[in-house]
């Protein structure tokens, strides 16, 4: 991945590519903005930069021996950290542990989520986390000499889902690292970044992309015509991971879309029978599938409530097609009054399914306050 296969983010490369020319890059960088940003593929580019043996102006020359390792993330300088899950390949698991199936996840695009990343390694219930152990992986790695670039280059995906321990040891060693040593960090969240990490990192602020650089990039990739790319992108609203989502894999969309219509049906009858089985058929699925139909269901809430408002001509909703036709019938049974309650329920779930709470439960005690707030 280098910066010319990243659409937009003009001003961002710009800025990456004048700290390495300046010899002004800073140990500990924060790439931070919204999913599917690109934030994973800025940092990788950035990266391939730094180490690149004939770098040009505005980016890596893409044949060199570092270029060519980097390529296929097997660059002895360039190491990762990821959410993982514990029980599958170990009980005190680290991202080595997963690090083939990474390279190939991330090989394929490096556009994902945490979701995506969560069902290529099938977790089942399992939550992904960076456990304590990690730390200890960090420093041993990082005490080592370079093998080939003039740095080692860490790259911590989601420090978000550090745990404590994990970030209380690596405090002192991202304020103070080894000679030649970066630590990239790239979040969608930085708000859920331990403060004290947060405050040892220069912050890089990533922007969504702009419909225009999704639909050239899912034009060009996926051979659509501009009509249904352009359709694409204007509902992804600057999220490339989603427009490549709509591409590629709609039963996910799709699953969600049912489970969120057999919901409001049920509840809207107040079938409390249905509603059991909604709550059971719910809590099967994985915590990581649950909290996406939570995503995805927050973001339906919206854009039906835009609908409500009359926003449709001011091109404020985004919807697919099957989204469109069910939001039409929908839409009146969202309105200021519900929304916020809503709302502040379904954050609610997503909150007491990170914290591992009973699904069948959380889901139950869902669907039930729903058959109050939506009539």
């Amino acid at each position: 991945m280098n910066f010319a296969q990243i659409p937009g983010h003009k001003e961002t490369k710009t800025k990456l590519l004048r700290s390495v020319k300046e010899e002004r890059v800073s140990h500990a960088q924060l790439f931070a903005g919204p999913e599917g940003c690109g934030s994973m593929a800025l940092a990788l580019a950035y990266a391939r930069y730094i180490s690149c043996e004939n770098r040009s102006d505005s980016d890596s020359c893409g044949t060199c021996k570092s270029c060519v390792k980097y390529e296929k993330l097997i660059h002895p300088d360039l190491h990762f950290v990821f959410p993982v899950i514990k029980g599958k390949k170990a009980t005190d698991p680290v991202s080595d542990n997963y690090l083939e199936e990474w390279r190939e996840f991330v090989k394929k695009s490096p556009y994902f989520n945490l979701n995506n990343w969560m069902d290529s390694i099938e977790v089942g219930n399992a939550q992904g986390m960076i456990f304590a152990s990690e730390a200890s992986e960090i420093i041993k790695k990082l005490s080592l000499k370079t093998f080939e670039s003039d740095f080692k280059i860490m790259i911590i995906w989601l420090p978000e889902k550090m745990h404590q321990a994990t970030a209380n040891k690596l405090l002192k060693m991202i304020e103070e690292p080894p000679e030649k040593t970066l630590f990239l960090l790239v979040s969608e969240e930085p708000d859920k970044v331990i403060p004290t990490i947060l405050s040892r990192c220069q912050l890089v602020k990533i922007t969504s992309f702009t419909n225009r650089d999704i639909e050239k990039y899912l034009s060009e990739r996926y051979d659509i015509g501009g009509p249904k790319a352009a359709d694409i992108a204007r509902v992804s609203n600057g999220n490339i991971t989603r427009g490549i989502e709509l591409c590629e894999n709609e039963e996910s969309s799709m699953a969600n879309l049912e489970r969120f219509k057999s919901l409001m049906r049920f509840s809207w009858k107040r079938d409390v029978i249905s509603l059991i089985s909604w709550s059971e058929e719910m809590a099967s699925t994985g915590r990581e599938a649950q909290k996406n139909f939570i995503t995805f269901s927050l973001r339906l809430l919206r854009e039906n409530l835009m609908l409500s408002l009359g926003q449709l001509e001011n091109r404020l909703v985004y919807l697919t097609g099957d989204e469109a036709d069910f939001s039409g019938k929908f839409h009146p049974s969202i309105n200021q009054n519900n929304i916020y309650p809503l709302s502040d329920e379904l954050n609610l779930v997503y909150a007491h399914i990170e914290s591992n709470g009973n699904a069948k439960i959380i889901f139950l005690d869902l669907a039930l306050k729903v058959t109050r707030l939506i009539r």
